[in-house]
């Protein structure tokens, strides 16, 4: 009798700690600790820490956001989330070098960059299994990658060889490759589907490329350390995180302006804006914190401790009954 009400009174405990975490959840990788941080969004506390694979760096839903993916590069695998709690629910093995992930579009292709084996893999996605098409090989260091409107093509960013791949998926061959600037990293398809945004981070600045014509057509200024971005609501502004300059930057994707900059310290790097639009969370790679920061005008609300080198950042948006 005292067993079976010991078991109950743990089931009891678990099953209320996943109902505390819902919609108002924040999921943080900390890709020096191996493990992820799971923080209350109201409060600005962290709810609990758990290990997962070595280095997760990226993570993403599922097209049918019944699963949240965290990457584990030198683990070699997938590890999935339930959405709504942040609890584990199953793991990939067998996807190598997972750095950066990425479901096109049209969600019939799944793309993971192999960032330290110089390939990009291309899966085909029937709704629930992957299934690789083809390994391709690039020159050096795939980093981040964007999707053209009609999952035609996806273009991947080479820190190492400081180019530009674009990558057909239908044959999963590389189309062309062009010089964009030292250590490119982030890069975000424009509102016109034709401009493609790179972050320069071995310089200050936004290169901007016409994807029909190959070529650079124009140098934002922006920071030091350029690296990644974050659409705003509106879907014509969007943020870019300078690592090294310790700032993010506005770009007007209509003028290709930068047209303001908000001051965080510490290495800014990923970052997720809340539902509501006016908060803006950003994790700091080299201060161990996610930095929450107020949208409207433009300041440092806190900062919250998590892991070494916080790196991804993700919302769960959605209530346990939903």
């Amino acid at each position: 009798m005292l067993r079976r009400l010991i078991t109950y009174v743990a089931l009891l405990v678990c099953a209320l700690s996943a109902a505390q975490v819902y919609a108002s959840t924040v999921v943080v990788l900390n890709s020096g600790d191996a493990s992820v941080t799971l923080i209350d969004q109201a409060s600005y506390k962290a709810l609990r820490t758990f290990s997962v694979g070595k280095e997760p760096h990226h993570l993403m839903a599922t097209p049918d956001n019944s699963s949240l993916i965290v990457a584990s590069a030198t683990g070699n695998e997938l590890i999935f989330l339930d959405p709504k709690s942040g609890l584990e629910q199953r793991r990939l093995r067998g996807i190598i070098d997972p750095y950066q992930i990425g479901f096109s579009p049209n969600q019939k292709w799944f793309v993971s960059n192999a960032l330290r084996l110089d390939r990009v893999d291309v899966y085909r996605y029937d709704g629930v299994e992957l299934k690789l098409a083809n390994r391709v090989r690039l020159p050096k260091t795939p980093s981040h990658m964007a999707f053209d409107a009609d999952s035609s093509t996806v273009f991947i960013t080479q820190q190492g060889s400081d180019q530009l791949s674009a990558i057909d998926l239908a044959t999963q061959k590389v189309k062309w490759t062009m010089a964009v600037g030292k250590v490119p990293a982030g890069v975000l398809m424009a509102p016109d589907n034709q401009h493609l945004l790179i972050g320069i981070m071995g310089e200050d600045y936004v290169a901007v490329v016409d994807s029909k014509t190959q070529t650079v057509v124009k140098k934002i200024k922006t920071g030091i350390g350029a690296h990644n971005f974050r659409f705003l609501g509106d879907k014509r502004h969007v943020l870019v995180s300078n690592r090294m300059a310790n700032n993010i930057s506005v770009i007007d994707t209509k003028t290709m302006e930068n047209v303001g900059t908000i001051n965080v310290p510490g290495g800014p790097d990923c970052m997720e804006v809340s539902e509501d639009g006016k908060f803006l969370w950003v994790t700091l790679r080299w201060s161990k914190k996610v930095a929450v920061i107020d949208l409207a005008t433009k300041t440092l609300i806190t900062t919250i401790n998590v892991g070494r080198s916080p790196h991804g950042i993700y919302f769960i948006n959605r209530a346990p009954d939903a």
